[in-house]
């Protein structure tokens, strides 16, 4: 298994697949949406070979803060540590190293991301969104 962050390698149209079909924060997303999204984040993607197994992304400004979104791993490649071994490199990715505040959201996946150091919101109570939940299904 190999991690990369080389974007040229993203396989964006089998990751737009699985995010507008099988995911639940992005069901329904426009391809260029994806597609767009990739080009202004600092992507990960796990190989087995040429094929693409596992992707996430973070969005950054490289200096003081960024956000984990869009982990993924396809089914038949999960509880083989993909994962943790896409973790393992944005944690220590040499742009991500001595950010103030990393944050992410995730629904089921605590147990991974405190392995990585990942905590509840300090003062969640500060914390404010705008969120449109169904987004892609109104377009």
């Amino acid at each position: 298994m190999v991690i990369s962050d080389d974007q040229s390698l993203l396989d964006i149209p089998r990751i737009h697949n699985f995010l507008s079909q099988h995911t639940s924060w992005a069901k329904g997303i426009p391809f260029a949406v994806v597609e767009k999204s990739i080009e202004h984040s600092l992507c990960f993607g796990a190989y087995d070979g040429d094929k693409i197994v596992g992707f996430c992304r973070v969005i950054t400004d490289y200096a003081t803060f960024g956000n984990l979104v869009d982990v993924i791993v396809w089914p038949e490649y999960r509880g083989q540590g993909i994962s943790k071994l896409l973790m393992h490199a944005v944690m220590s990715h040499h742009q991500l190293t001595g950010l103030r505040r990393f944050t992410l959201a995730t629904a089921d996946a605590h147990g991974l991301y405190a392995q990585f150091g990942f905590t509840p919101l300090s003062k969640p109570a500060s914390f404010m969104e705008c969120y449109a939940p169904n987004i892609y299904e109104n377009h």
